[in-house]
């Protein structure tokens, strides 16, 4: 039984993955005459939500699910953002997809050490793994751009896809902040039965 439930979680976090990858972030914000505006980040709700099933479900049952959709990307449909395939390990994303897994490792920590996760706590190690995800994209678009021989190119890669994704990344932790009471409820029922 309990290798189907950990089969069964771990499909519902790959279905996760592929989905929460293709929606763009937009939100709507009323003006004064009674119009909204829309606003369109330059990100896709992913991170949010990987995190979120990080909170949710098992890191390993996560980690496991991460794993099986970049092989999915890489060698059989193109689920990535920008496609898939093996040539998507030759683009800067591909060093930022395998910045998830510090960051499915540190939210799994937070979620054993604490029985009930606080906001602080929540914060900061959400900080802490988005912040090691860019690292870890950044050192990726290093070595790609001095294997490959393009240094002009890191500078931009750098300024595109962190520097300019940081701080979105760092304000869709904002929606799950709201979610932490009903997170903690959830982990007491699953840890209660």
């Amino acid at each position: 039984m309990p290798n189907i439930r950990k089969s069964i979680e771990i499909v519902i976090c790959i279905q996760i993955m592929i989905i929460s990858a293709m929606i763009p972030v937009y939100f709507s914000l009323p003006i004064f005459n009674g119009d909204t505006q829309i606003l369109e980040f330059p990100i896709t709700w992913q991170i949010p939500l990987v995190i979120l099933i990080t909170l949710i479900f098992n890191g390993q049952v996560v980690g496991t699910a991460f794993t099986i959709y970049l092989l999915l990307g890489l060698f059989l449909i193109p689920v990535f953002y920008d496609g898939g395939s093996l040539g998507y390990l030759l683009t800067p994303n591909f060093g930022y997809l395998i910045g998830y897994y510090p960051i499915i490792i540190i939210i799994d920590n937070l979620k054993k050490k604490n029985r009930s996760i606080d906001i602080y706590s929540f914060l900061k190690s959400s900080f802490f793994g988005i912040a090691l995800m860019h690292i870890v994209g950044i050192f990726y678009s290093v070595i790609q751009n001095l294997y490959l021989q393009q240094i002009d190119n890191l500078i931009y890669n750098i300024s595109k896809y962190s520097l300019g994704k940081f701080g979105y990344h760092l304000l869709m932790l904002a929606p799950i902040t709201l979610l932490i009471n009903i997170i903690n409820r959830i982990n007491k029922f699953k840890n209660d039965n």
